[in-house]
C-alpha cells in the first residue's frame, strides 16, 4: 500500500521529466549568471586625476571674483520696479571688476550717476549697464548701504565704494514715482425711480440687485393682486430678499394706488381663491357667510367669519366692494 502510495506521488510522464530538467536547468544559470558578469562586462575606468584637476581650477576661479556666497543664492525679481531687487535684468558675468588700482574715487550719486562714472569708480561695463536699467524704470538708491544690492559687485568693491557714496535727492513718499497720480472717480449708474403700477420688467431689472426672475415675479404678484397700494408690499415678492427690497425701496414710487377690486356679494371662489391675499380658505368662507346670511352690507362684514383676522382684513380690504 505505501509502495502504491509512494509510486502515485514519484512517477513522471515524459513530458513532466522534460519539464522537470529544463526548469533545474533554469535554476542553474540564473543562480551562476552574476558571477560571470565580470568576464563579459567591463568596467569603466574614471580619471580622477582630471576630476581633482577641475576642481582645484574651479576653486580658484570661485576665490578670483571676489563674489561673496550670497550673491550666488540670490532669485531673480520679475518685478523690475521692487526697490529691494535693484539688478534682476541680466544674468551677471562672474569676472573681476577693471583694476581697482587703476580706479578713480571721488564723491557721487548712484541716482545719478552715467556709466561712464561707475566705469571710473572701477565697476565693468555690463554691471554699470544694468544699474541705469534699473534706474530707467523708476528704481532709487536711499541710502548708501543699498548699493551693497546690486548684483555683480564684490564684497571689497562695495567696502571700497561705500564711503563715498552721497545720495542728494531722496525722494519722498508723494514723488518716488514719476507717473502721475490719477484721483479715483466713483462713477455710479444713475438709474431713474420706479412707479410700482406702471413699470415693466425692463424698468424693474435697472434696480440694483433685480434680475429677469425677479423682475417677472414683481409684475406677476402686482398683476395677481390687482395692483399695489403701498411700496411696501413689493417686498412681499415670493424669493425677493429684503436686504434687497430696502436696497431698492429708496428708488421705488406710486403714484396712483387705485387696485382693481372684487366684488364679494358677486364674486365666485374661484376669483376669491386667485387673490394672493384671499386663497381657498378665505373665499370659501366668504361664499359660505354669504349663501347662509345674505349679502354683505358692507366690507367691515367679513370679519365676523372666524378666519378673518385683523390682519387679513387690513391686508384684503383695498381690494374688496360690495357693490
Amino acid at each position: 500500500m505505501i509502495k502504491s502510495f509512494l509510486s502515485s506521488y514519484f512517477s513522471f510522464t515524459k513530458k513532466e521529466r522534460t519539464g522537470i530538467f529544463v526548469l533545474t536547468a533554469l535554476i542553474i544559470l540564473f543562480t551562476v549568471l552574476p558571477f560571470l558578469f565580470p568576464f563579459f562586462i567591463k568596467e569603466k575606468k574614471y580619471d580622477h586625476n582630471e576630476f581633482q584637476k577641475e576642481i582645484a581650477a574651479l576653486k580658484t576661479d570661485s576665490s578670483d571674483t571676489g563674489y561673496s556666497k550670497k550673491y550666488f543664492s540670490k532669485k531673480y525679481d520679475d518685478d523690475n520696479n521692487n526697490e529691494n531687487s535693484y539688478m534682476s535684468y541680466n544674468e551677471p558675468s562672474y569676472k573681476k571688476e577693471v583694476n581697482n588700482e587703476n580706479a578713480d574715487l571721488f564723491y557721487f550719486d548712484p541716482n545719478t550717476l552715467n556709466v561712464e562714472g561707475w566705469q571710473k569708480l572701477g565697476v565693468k561695463n555690463k554691471i554699470a549697464q544694468n544699474i541705469q536699467k534699473y534706474l530707467s524704470k523708476n528704481g532709487r538708491f536711499h541710502k548708501p548701504e543699498d548699493i551693497s544690492k546690486i548684483w555683480g559687485l564684490s564684497d571689497n568693491m562695495i567696502n571700497r565704494l561705500m564711503p563715498y557714496v552721497k545720495i542728494t535727492d531722496v525722494p519722498t513718499a508723494s514723488t518716488q514715482t514719476s507717473q502721475p497720480a490719477y484721483e479715483k472717480k466713483e462713477y455710479k449708474k444713475e438709474i431713474n425711480p420706479v412707479d410700482i403700477n406702471l413699470a415693466d420688467t425692463t424698468a424693474f431689472i435697472a434696480l440694483p440687485g433685480i434680475g429677469n426672475k425677479l423682475a417677472n415675479r414683481i409684475v406677476t404678484f402686482r398683476e395677481k393682486l390687482g395692483g399695489f397700494y403701498k411700496i411696501e408690499q413689493v417686498g412681499e415678492t415670493f424669493a425677493l430678499p429684503d436686504s434687497t427690497f430696502q436696497k431698492i425701496k429708496p428708488r421705488l414710487i406710486l403714484t396712483n394706488n387705485s387696485v382693481k377690486q372684487i366684488n364679494i356679494n358677486t364674486a365666485t371662489i374661484d376669483e376669491l381663491k386667485a387673490h394672493p391675499y384671499i386663497r381657498y380658505q378665505i373665499g370659501n368662507a366668504i361664499i359660505q357667510y354669504r349663501t347662509q346670511h345674505g349679502n354683505f352690507s358692507s366690507i367691515e362684514d367679513i370679519k365676523k367669519i372666524v378666519l378673518v383676522t385683523d390682519e387679513i382684513f387690513n391686508k384684503t380690504a383695498p381690494y374688496l366692494k360690495v357693490n
